[in-house]
């Protein structure tokens, strides 16, 4: 994915490294070119938005260790799509599946 436009850190790099980011397993200074990043670049911004609303999906609703098979499918499926291009992250996924799964939907 990229927007087009120029950057001083490559969409893909950005890209590349974002679980790395959203986890806090990097370096101040390489956080803060992602940051400046997000902000000039709204298509990454909106990806990282649906990787960080999947994380809190799963910490939410799969706190423990036994994640439901049917549930890790699904939101692996939806991330499969949406990387390959075949879906839009319009959805709001933590409530679609927050409803499908309403006794493991708490807050952690």
């Amino acid at each position: 994915m990229s927007c087009g436009e120029p950057h001083e850190t490559d969409c893909s790099e950005v890209l590349d490294h974002l679980y790395e980011f959203l986890d806090h397993e990097m370096p101040d200074s390489d956080c803060t070119k992602f940051e400046v990043h997000f902000e000039e670049c709204s298509p990454c911004l909106e990806k990282y938005g649906l990787e960080q609303a999947v994380k809190k999906l799963v910490k939410r609703c799969c706190g423990s260790d036994d994640v439901p098979a049917d549930l890790r499918s699904k939101v692996m499926g939806r991330i499969d799509l949406i990387r390959s291009g075949q879906a839009v992250p319009d959805q709001d996924v933590t409530a679609t599946t927050a409803a499908e799964y309403p006794a493991t939907a708490h807050e952690a």
